[in-house]
């Protein structure tokens, strides 16, 4: 695609206007983009590894919100290699296993971020067990959901959705599904 400002050039930076409802494509180049100010002259254009490095960056706006007890939050070290969040943030990796635990609570939002919401990995189920599987799944769903229906103290919803997990308990039970749901 050709550059949209001096029509010479391969057109590298592409992105979307949207100015009251109007959408408007802009295509240019590596250099037009510099000179418009659509990237800074210091900077190879948008790559992948800014983008994901805007997600653990410490200067980054999002992070600029935190409150002054959060930022503290920050500060926690990992007890076996001594990283801290701020050390994880800039390099993008961790020091070792354990700081999987200890920044566990900054992780969890970026996964967020990063997996559209998901923090529980689902994956694929094997087809000769994937009944047992998804009955087991769907009690664990609605144990939450019974806890929360007792919570908000709905507690005709939650004798229906106790009868759901004894029926659903019942059949796997039957059916030779052994263990805890």
């Amino acid at each position: 695609m050709e550059c949209q400002e001096c029509h010479k050039n391969h057109a590298i930076v592409h992105f979307a206007q949207v100015i009251n409802g109007d959408k408007t494509e802009i295509h240019v180049c590596q250099q037009c983009a510099k000179e418009k100010g659509y990237v800074s002259p210091d900077e190879d254009a948008y790559s992948l590894h800014h983008l994901l490095s805007g997600l653990f960056n410490p200067n980054s706006e999002a992070m600029q919100k935190l409150t002054e007890q959060e930022k503290e939050q920050q500060e926690i070290q990992c007890d076996k290699c001594g990283m801290t969040y701020q050390e994880f943030a800039s390099i993008g990796k961790f020091g070792c296993a354990s700081c999987y635990q200890t920044f566990s609570e900054h992780l969890n939002p970026l996964f967020r971020k990063v997996h559209s919401g998901n923090t529980i990995h689902e994956g694929k189920v094997p087809k000769r067990v994937g009944s047992d599987i998804s009955q087991r799944k769907k009690v664990r769903e609605l144990k939450v959901k019974l806890q929360q229906a007792i919570a908000d103290e709905a507690f005709e919803d939650a004798a229906k959705i106790r009868d759901q997990i004894k029926g659903l308990e019942k059949n796997l039970n039957q059916h030779g599904g052994e263990g805890e749901v």
